[in-house]
């Protein structure tokens, strides 16, 4: 199991993201990093476990706020030994390409309308695509959902509902995803709480989850991961 720590940015700090509201994410302040620093809390992370990929979201560029390119560029440089998937909303093949080596574009459906589409095979699956979903509802492009044409190796599973909620990850929907697309690979995002939650996911055949509260809190710890 592979996890991938997540990094929301809301003008200029970290923020903790709960249900997908984002209109009141609010500075991190938790036991595992008091300052919503970015650099300070990637550390901190780095502090739990040598994690070699972390996930950023842009939620200024996401919500059409500005965005965060400055500060991404500056976090890119300063860890290049590390790998970012890098959610900034809708973009274009020529907008992620200001970014540097270390920077993998995650296209999500919540940011494309099916008249859109046709940007993301400019990318010729150099992406992470992200199938977003309120709880049940898929978000954005219907056509992401029901064509695996569009399809990279990587998709995440994304429920909003359940991001930073303890309620644990959608197993049926992700199994579901595991049993019906076995040559992709799926990552669970959302609700994630502790190392059952993860064993769980494994043995689902998920093998990459995206987690922040549970980093946060502690609920998942250095032994857990390296057990896992």
């Amino acid at each position: 199991m592979k996890i991938i720590p997540v990094i929301d940015l809301k003008n200029g700090v970290v923020v903790h993201a709960k249900q997908g509201n984002r209109e009141h994410y609010q500075a991190i302040n938790t036991n595992l990093c008091k300052s919503s620093d970015v650099f300070q809390v990637i550390n901190a992370f780095l502090g739990v476990y040598q994690f070699d990929t972390f996930y950023i979201a842009d939620l200024n560029a996401i919500t059409h706020q500005g965005d965060h390119d400055r500060l991404i560029v500056e976090v890119l440089t300063r860890f290049p030994q590390l790998t970012f998937w890098i959610d900034k909303g809708y973009q274009t093949y020529s907008q992620s390409a200001q970014f540097l080596r270390n920077a993998l574009p995650v296209l999500a459906s919540e940011s494309y309308e099916d008249e859109t589409l046709s940007e993301i095979k400019a990318y010729k699956n150099n992406f992470i695509l992200s199938l977003d979903y309120s709880n049940s509802e898929a978000l954005g492009a219907k056509n992401l959902f029901s064509d695996p044409a569009f399809w990279p190796k990587n998709i995440i599973i994304m429920t909003l509902g359940r991001v930073g909620s303890n309620q644990g990850p959608d197993l049926n929907k992700l199994t579901e995803f595991c049993r019906q697309y076995p040559d992709k690979h799926f990552i669970a995002a959302g609700g994630i709480r502790d190392k059952h939650d993860l064993a769980a996911l494994n043995e689902a055949g998920i093998h990459q989850a995206l987690v922040a509260s549970a980093l946060h809190s502690g609920a998942i710890k250095t032994g857990d991961i390296a057990e896992l």
